[in-house]
Parts: structure tokens; C-alpha cells; sequence
């Protein structure tokens, strides 16, 4: 199943500005640990589907999973082999826009050392630097 908006304004976006860093979802809110964006990117539909199937799997159904990115930017593209112009190609995938310091997964309800393990496989998947991060009681 792969994520993506049931519907959106537009079909097309623009490419936007990736500068600054993460306004919001910067602590563990839910879980008690979790994995934090150290670079900025673009993470497809399909990286966040493969890193919950990493996690749920080394978890072997124990402990819970809170996917804290959704995918919510359609990226266009033209067909292989085509010329300039012609206008922009169709939607082809998904992404989220991700920027350093936001909090991509929480785990919750398993060991500490589970949960590094788990996240740390799920982080390969991933085409950005990761950490690992506990939960932190704020005032």
C-alpha cells in the first residue's frame, strides 16, 4: 500500500525551497525513541513504506511504530527519450520534504537495544543521515 493524498488542489507542484531547519515534529511525542532527519532530502512514498516493513519485521509483532512523515508532494516526469518542451510530465511518485531535525519514526512499547537495531535497518533504507533519539520529558 502506498502512501500518498486522497486528493490535492493541484496535480502539479513546483519544487519549493529546501532551506532552514524542521519547524515542527523535532521531539519523540509518542514513542520512546526514535529516528531524526540530520540532512535535508526528499523521502519517497516507497522508502517510508519499505523502512515500516524493516521495523515491523525486526519487531516481530511486539512494540508499536508512529510514521511521523507523510508523503503529501507529487514530483512530475517526462517519459524516457523525450524531447524539450511539450510542457511538464505527468505526476509519477510521491515525497516527503524532509529537513534536519525532524522526527521521520517512533517506536514505542520494546527494549532500548531493539529499538537501534530496528531503526538503524530502517535508516539504510533511507537516502539521508539519520540518528538515533530518546524521548526527552519537557516542561
Amino acid at each position: 500500500m502506498a502512501l500518498m493524498p486522497v486528493r490535492t488542489k493541484f496535480r502539479k507542484m513546483q519544487k519549493g525551497h529546501h532551506t532552514g531547519l524542521s519547524k515542527a515534529a523535532n521531539f519523540v511525542d509518542f514513542g520512546d525513541f526514535g529516528m531524526q532527519a540530520l540532512e535535508r532530502g526528499r523521502i519517497t512514498n516507497h522508502q517510508i513504506e519499505a523502512c515500516r516493513v524493516a521495523i515491523n519485521r525486526h519487531f516481530n509483532r511486539r512494540g508499536k511504530v508512529w510514521i511521523r512523515i507523510f508523503p503529501d508532494k507529487s514530483v512530475s516526469k517526462k517519459p524516457a527519450e523525450t524531447r524539450m518542451g511539450k510542457g511538464k510530465g505527468a505526476p509519477d511518485h510521491w515525497v516527503a520534504v524532509v529537513r534536519p531535525g525532524r522526527i521521520l519514526f517512533e517506536v514505542g512499547n520494546v527494549p532500548k537495544e531493539l529499538a537501534q537495531d530496528a531503526l538503524r535497518r530502517a535508516a539504510a533504507k533511507l537516502g539521508i543521515k539519520t540518528r538515533f533519539v530518546e524521548r526527552v520529558e519537557r516542561v
